[in-house]
């Protein structure tokens, strides 16, 4: 798992647009992100990672589960 001081990833995407509904859906429910995109620009190779707070992971982590199984 890989951190930032004191925010954690909890999320890769493969887009943009993946990474911002994700970070939407954890905004509507009071966890704030950060997108750290890590695609090459011209070719789109790579990830775009997103962030939370340490003291916010088990919540966000619980969301995603929530969200990835239709719940």
């Amino acid at each position: 798992m890989e951190k930032m001081d004191n925010w954690v990833l909890v999320f890769n995407a493969r887009n943009m647009a993946s990474a911002q509904i994700t970070a939407g859906m954890l905004k509507e429910n009071g966890i704030e992100s950060h997108i750290l995109n890590k695609q090459d620009s011209e070719f789109f190779i790579g990830s775009v990672d997103l962030y939370v707070e340490t003291q916010n992971e088990a919540k966000a982590r619980q969301l995603l589960s929530e969200h990835s199984s239709g719940e």
